[in-house]
């Protein structure tokens, strides 16, 4: 009885009389007064010299053996089912897995596409970051090259201000020599 009580502080200990608890252990003979009772039950006689005899021990036995068997089956029915519940359930597991690998290839799949999309962008960037460093140097290269050009044309301005300057004096340099050479006669 003690088993079937869970001893707590809610719920103390109480004293029960003797008449309350069963006795500890059976004694020999209430055992066997026990057995012929259960006995005399299956069998349905009420007579404890006929139980005795050995036409009911064998039907006892007989019975007995029957029980076993259908303890047996009923065990065996059991496994049968266990083993068809986990031959479901191996089944179950199966399809899941095989489910699983199938979105498992299919994520791999895409994980493998968002890469080489991801490649070619990265790519496109470097062809475009190339580009755009191609187009400053050539926009520098430019900028120089027209403040050359510009710089080439104010000496060409100073060129022709030059030679006119110095087609001037020529013809200048001319004349005095004309008119010195004829003072000079």
């Amino acid at each position: 009885m003690s088993s079937l009580h869970t001893r707590s502080k809610e719920f103390p200990r109480s004293r029960k009389s003797a008449s309350d608890s069963p006795p500890a252990s059976p004694s020999p003979t209430a055992k066997t007064l026990r057995h012929e009772r259960l006995s005399r039950l299956e069998s349905g006689g009420s007579n404890p010299v006929t139980s005795d005899s050995y036409g009911d021990r064998a039907s006892a036995r007989a019975r007995r053996e029957a029980r076993e068997a259908r303890l047996a089956s009923l065990t065996g029915r059991g496994e049968e089912d266990s083993s068809k519940d986990y031959k479901k359930l191996y089944e179950s597991a199966l399809t899941e897995n095989q489910k699983l690998k199938t979105k498992l290839q299919e994520a791999q799949l895409q994980l493998a596409d968002v890469k080489s999309r991801l490649e070619q962008v990265a790519q496109k960037e470097e062809k475009t970051a190339a580009r755009s460093s191609m187009l400053e140097v050539e926009k520098r290269e430019r900028r120089a090259l027209e403040r050359k050009m510009s710089e080439m044309e104010e000496e060409m301005k100073v060129l022709t201000e030059l030679k006119s300057d110095n087609q001037r004096l020529k013809d200048e340099n001319g004349a005095l020599i004309r008119v010195i050479s004829k003072l000079s006669k």
